[in-house]
């Protein structure tokens, strides 16, 4: 095995009392807040104290019987996210339950928010919704413009532990909440359930910039523990880089916890970067082991290209060739979905043999 070489160097990010209270307090602007000035001293000193002496889970028990380390402590946040996948887990497994169908609005705008105005892409899912409904699915809908719009609601970055180690990359993920450095009010909890849960899978998204936006791609990062991620880490202590690579370099088996999952992607644009980013959703579906449904199951367009914005939704309302491609793309996954529970359908990767696996 070769030997565990853990690098470090960066610069430290250690604030300042003075530092951390200015930023801290800069939350409390309203004047609202300006006579609980005692309270908020108080509160201040309790926030200093978790930061300096870094409680990110201040709250945890042992994690027990079925763990590697059953003594170690767990985050009781974890174990709840854990649970909940779980759960997922075992309704999508079972088979008198209704097929679900995840259906996602990729785009952050938001009538609820600065905009003032939906989004196209709100008005595709939509759009789809009906057509899997008639189809007998249950479907979640996610709306990612949620994080512009609702306040606590967020998807902290992706720290890429898992180029540190595979193993210390946690299903779910346990970089969050961190409570020393107020990273909370973390999203993904919520939403890996919903993708366990799911049967089939489809996005609905605009192109920002030739790329996906901002909430959609910060869910695709934090979904890099659903494909190769430990389950375990107790069986790294936490997160113990050295603990985690010596795991990894024994053999790790990259369980990957979404595969075979059947997936759609619509993308629109309005001059240019519809295709780039549709090939990359799909290839990043494809890459944890999801299926494609169909040709028909993957869309990228333009509405009103090169026309004015103030007037796009308006495009929207005439091309009916796209509406009726978005109804399309939710047929082919319903179908494939149905297909699949059937023991009709087989993947013709299945049984393949990985010529470079990691």
């Amino acid at each position: 095995m070769a030997p565990i070489d853990v690098r470090k160097g960066m610069p430290s990010v250690e604030l300042s009392r003075e530092e951390f209270e200015k930023r801290y307090r800069s939350r409390f602007a309203d004047p609202a807040f300006r006579p609980l000035q005692r309270q908020l001293d108080a509160i201040v000193a309790a926030a200093w104290d978790g930061y300096i002496n870094y409680r990110k889970a201040p709250d945890t028990r042992k994690a027990g019987p079925g763990f590697a380390d059953p003594d170690y402590e767990l985050s009781v946040d974890w174990l709840a996210g854990r649970e909940a996948i779980l759960a997922a887990q075992r309704r999508h497994d079972d088979a008198d339950k209704t097929p679900r169908i995840l259906l996602i609005n990729g785009s952050s705008r938001s009538d609820q928010t600065c905009p003032g105005e939906m989004s196209k892409t709100w008005r595709l899912v939509k759009i789809a919704e009906p057509v899997f409904r008639e189809m007998g699915f249950a479907v979640d809908i996610l709306d990612v413009s949620r994080l512009t719009s609702e306040f606590g609601r967020n998807i902290h970055p992706c720290k890429s532990c898992v180029s540190t180690s595979m193993a210390l990359c946690h299903w779910p993920c346990s970089c969050y909440p961190n409570y020393a450095v107020g990273q909370t009010d973390d999203w993904m909890n919520e939403i890996y359930p919903l993708w366990v849960a799911a049967h089939g899978i489809m996005i609905v998204t605009p192109v920002n910039w030739y790329h996906a936006p901002t909430g959609l791609k910060a869910m695709i990062d934090r979904l890099v523990c659903a494909d190769g991620g430990n389950p375990d880490p107790t069986s790294t202590h936490g997160k113990k880089a050295d603990e985690a690579k010596a795991l990894e370099l024994k053999g790790w088996p990259y369980p990957r916890h979404l595969a075979g999952r059947h997936f759609a992607v619509v993308v629109h644009g309005d001059t240019v970067g519809a295709e780039t980013l549709r090939r990359s959703l799909s290839d990043w579906l494809t890459d944890m082991s999801l299926v494609q449904s169909s040709r028909a199951a993957e869309v990228d367009g333009y509405i009103g290209y090169m026309k004015p914005y103030a007037t796009s939704h308006q495009a929207l309302d005439e091309d009916e060739d796209f509406q009726e491609e978005t109804r399309n793309a939710a047929r082919a996954l319903g179908n494939a979905v149905n297909l699949h529970r059937a023991g009709k359908y087989e993947d013709p990767g299945e049984g393949l043999v990985d010529p470079n696996p990691k």
